[in-house]
Parts: C-alpha cells; structure tokens; sequence
C-alpha cells in the first residue's frame, strides 16, 4: 500500500525563514477513500524561534488578528509548545516509509520546512523528486474540492485532513489508480 502525507503549516510570515507556530502532518493512500490516519500535530516554541532570528510579519500577524478568537486561541495559546530540535525528530520519525509528500504550494510549508532544517543543520527527511502540490491538483477540478467538506480553518492538521480527503476524491474523479 502506497503511503503519501500531507503536511501544513501555519505562521507568522511567509519568507522561507517564517516563524511556524503549527504542523500538521497526516497519512493516507491517494488511491482509495479510506480514512488518513498517524496524524501529527505540533505547536512549536515561537520564543525560541525568535531567539533563532526567525521572521516574523506584520502583514501576516494583522492577517491572523481578523480570524476567529477559537483560530487565534489555538495557533497562538501557550500549551504545550515544543522545541524546533523535537519538532524536528517527530517529523523525521513520521515521514519513515512515506512514498510522497504533498502540501498546498512546495514553494511555502517545503521552503519554510527547508529552511527550517537548514538552520538547525539537520538533513530533510524527502528528497526533491518526492514533493507533490496539492494546490495544482485541485484546480484541475471544476470547483475545488475543499469547498462544502473543510472545517476548522487555520488548523495544520485539520487542513492536512481535509487535503488528504480532497485529493482521494480527485484522484478517483479523474480514475487515478496505483502506479
């Protein structure tokens, strides 16, 4: 069975050296409906990431102050925070023995990933020829798949959920079987 993952990140700017406040990562085979499962989900210590001189943007902190007070509680509350360095290590244990990477636009959650590692001179655990975008899949659909399915916005896990569920459905629409 083919393993794909989903990973999506929330933060505080979009450079390649943004400040991550969330990842989510999740499971799944694009080849059937059955449910994405290993969910991962981390809140990661943003002190230390300002301590590391990580960006943070002013367009994007306003961006973050007009959503949902229950968005903003979740992505900005003090409870459990993790450090870059185990963030790191629960995202290399997660991604063992997975087939292909996908997030909405490489150039943003892989850049941001990247360059994360990058700072802590520590390897990625995908190569290059492993990402996949999500974003180009979905236009390829009449109406995008998301519309009417996602809940909780601004959530990493719960949009890599609802991503990996999306493109299940367009990858049966278009008869999309195994390689």
């Amino acid at each position: 069975m083919p393993t794909h993952a989903m990973i999506d990140l929330e933060t505080l700017s979009t450079r390649p050296d943004a400040t991550v406040i969330t990842v989510g990562a999740i499971k799944f085979n694009p080849f059937d409906d059955s449910e994405p499962h290993s969910g991962l989900y981390l809140r990661l210590n943003v002190d230390e990431q300002g301590e590391l001189g990580r960006h943070v943007d002013d367009n994007t902190m306003a961006w973050w102050s007009r959503q949902k007070k229950e968005i903003q509680d979740e992505a900005f509350g003090d409870h459990e925070r993790t450090s870059v360095m185990e963030a790191i290590k629960q995202i290399n244990k997660f991604s063992v023995g997975v087939d292909e990477f996908w997030c909405q636009g490489p150039l943003f959650d892989y850049a941001i990933l990247q360059h994360l590692y990058q700072q802590m001179e520590t390897p990625v655990p995908w190569n290059y020829w492993q990402i996949r975008d999500s974003r180009t899949v979905f236009n390829m659909m009449p109406q995008d798949p998301r519309k009417g399915m996602q809940t909780d916005l601004h959530n990493a896990l719960a949009d890599c959920y609802y991503q990996a569920k999306c493109l299940q459905k367009v990858y049966k629409t278009f008869g999309v079987t195994k390689k």
